[in-house]
């Protein structure tokens, strides 16, 4: 695994959180939101620890539902995908 990748995962992480704090503050104050499609898309693309603690932490999004559900999804997405890669590579099948 390329040296970047632990930094950029942590980098991406902690993006995702900044990203569900601002849009529970905007929420609070009646702002400009961020569609629900791009906090899953965070969390697809590896943000989904990040976005786990800031459900927790901000009490963001913890309670609706349709969003938990869509959230889970994107994590077992992003885990086969990844475990996926690692295999591939393990066997030889992927550079």
């Amino acid at each position: 695994m390329p040296a970047w990748v632990v930094p950029a995962w942590l980098g991406l992480n902690v993006w995702t959180f900044v990203v569900y704090w601002r849009d529970k503050w905007a929420a609070q104050r009646g702002q400009w939101r961020t569609p629900e499609n791009s906090l899953h898309l965070w969390s697809w693309l590896g943000g989904w620890p990040g976005a786990r603690i800031a459900q927790q932490i901000l009490r963001h999004k913890s309670r609706k539902e349709a969003f938990q559900t869509t959230y889970w999804a994107t994590l077992v997405v992003h885990v086969v995908a990844v475990g996926g890669l690692l295999f591939g590579q393990a066997q030889g099948l992927l550079p």
